[in-house]
């Protein structure tokens, strides 16, 4: 059964760091492609990063590239989200996702098959 707990977010000052987890089980992670989503009151859910285990190679929304970075950790089988910079219009509720392919783009939520349970991220002073 694939499993997809998520840690992490809370309250910033703009300008500051936070750092997302998303513990992965269930899954051959080499294969799986894991993404980061998040969506703001009153509006749809967007992609912002992707890990493509499968390349080693990642993607990011234009406005997030340079401030946000996917990693893993093999031993911990946990994706993270490090972000830096943020500014108020990045807050909304965060979430991960894993799937079965090996995408070479950013890939729409509608796609992945497997959430972890979200996580609210506020950027405010």
């Amino acid at each position: 059964q694939v499993s997809l707990v998520q840690s992490g977010g809370g309250l910033v000052q703009p300008g500051g760091s936070l750092r997302l987890s998303c513990a992965i089980s269930g899954v051959n992670l080499d294969v799986y492609a894991v993404g980061w989503f998040r969506q703001a009151p009153g509006k749809q859910r967007e992609a912002i990063a992707c890990i493509n285990n499968n390349e080693g190679t990642s993607y990011y929304l234009y406005s997030v590239k340079g401030r946000f970075t996917v990693s893993r950790d093999n031993a911990k089988n946990t994706i993270y989200l490090q972000m830096n910079s943020l500014k108020p219009e990045d807050t909304a509720v965060y979430y991960c996702a894993a799937d079965h392919f090996s995408p070479n783009y950013l890939p729409t939520w509608r796609i992945f098959d497997h959430w972890g349970q979200g996580t609210q991220v506020t950027v405010s002073s």
